[in-house]
């Protein structure tokens, strides 16, 4: 892991200028049938299949999306195989900017918190600072990295500068194979999870292990911690059903294993905890290769409902909209904003792809 105090490097100038897209909006519907199962909390596993229609809206990539995260209650930023960002309205269906300046395809991407700003990692060993009102090009070039990003994390609740950016990255040089990164809220410590299957707690003051959690028995892919800072999800690759779990851990003083929740047959790639204001009771979402996104009661462990994201591909990357809303990436049909739906019983929704 590497605090970054790389070198701050002027955006070189773009030979290319950076092409704006015209704002499209909705171009159509279409029908999308999804087969799911619901575990109820008595044991009993219903499976149904519905039909319903969801909009298509302008694109946003051509290509593969690996990461998708908020900026805000109506934007999110995508990127991916393109080596480009996309600011996105999913409200409106509209591109609101592009941004281009990677050379390879971007692995990551973290917003600063209340602001127009985020940065971007990428497989082209830097990272870049953007700005939604200022230019399509980079504000900072970040460089140090021997080999791929592969982690990016903001720290909330701290001012950011241009001489003290509090961001923290990682490649695959690093002989623990990072996956992913976040911060513990109001805390000093960063979560890690990597490809050596292990979880592990930094403290950011020492660049020193804090603690380290049970090895798991495959890949730890991606993790995230809860808004009180009280506990975290990992979740682990696999296939057929072997693996494919995430993980509940306590980060408080036993930093135990809580729950584990099963039922993906595929490596699952994000793990989230949805808000209370979008949930009745404390549930985690997952989204997985199998093309599923699966809703789990979080203290039990019971999986709530299955949205099959059909011709999807595998799924990449989840993030929290607004208080009804997910965002998930995927590898042949964008960016999905999912709904979550109370009215006749626990349902999640597509509503549109992009």
């Amino acid at each position: 892991m590497l605090l970054l105090r790389c070198q701050l490097k002027p955006a070189p100038p773009q030979k290319v200028p950076c092409r704006l897209w015209a704002v499209m909006g909705k171009l159509q519907s279409k029908l999308r049938h999804s087969t799911y199962k619901y575990s109820r909390p008595d044991g009993i596993i219903e499976e149904r299949t519905s039909t319903k229609a969801s909009q298509e809206y302008s694109l946003a990539h051509l290509d593969p999306v690996s990461v998708v995260a908020t900026l805000n209650s109506d934007l999110c930023v995508s990127g991916g195989k393109d080596k480009t960002a996309v600011a996105y309205n999913w409200k409106t269906g509209n591109v609101v900017k592009r941004f281009k300046g990677h050379e390879r395809e971007i692995t990551k991407i973290a917003c600063i918190p209340k602001s127009s700003q985020f940065f971007s990692a990428s497989r082209d060993r830097t990272v870049m600072m953007w700005d939604l009102h200022g230019s399509s090009q980079p504000r900072q070039q970040l460089s140090g990295h021997a080999m791929v990003v592969t982690g990016l994390a903001m720290s909330p609740g701290r001012p950011l500068c241009t001489s003290q950016l509090m961001a923290v990255t990682c490649s695959i040089l690093c002989l623990l194979q990072v996956t992913h990164l976040c911060w513990v809220p109001r805390e000093s410590y960063i979560l890690q999870t990597s490809e050596d299957k292990t979880i592990r707690l930094w403290d950011s003051r020492r660049l020193q292990i804090a603690h380290m959690f049970p090895t798991k028995q495959h890949i730890q892919t991606h993790c995230e911690v809860s808004v009180d800072g009280h506990r975290c999800i990992s979740c682990s690759s696999g296939f057929g059903g072997e693996g494919c779990e995430a993980t509940l851990w306590d980060l408080r003083q036993t930093r135990d294993r809580i729950c584990e929740y099963k039922g993906h047959l595929q490596t699952v790639a994000s793990c989230v905890f949805l808000p209370r204001s979008l949930a009745l009771l404390p549930m985690i979402a997952t989204s997985a290769h199998d093309s599923k996104v699966k809703i789990w009661n979080q203290d039990t462990g019971a999986c709530l409902f299955t949205l099959s994201l059909d011709g999807s591909g595998p799924l990449t990357s989840l993030a929290v909209g607004d208080t009804t809303s997910l965002l998930c990436s995927s590898f042949h049909r964008g960016v999905h904003l999912l709904r979550v739906d109370h009215s006749q019983g626990l349902e999640l929704q597509e509503v549109a792809a992009f």
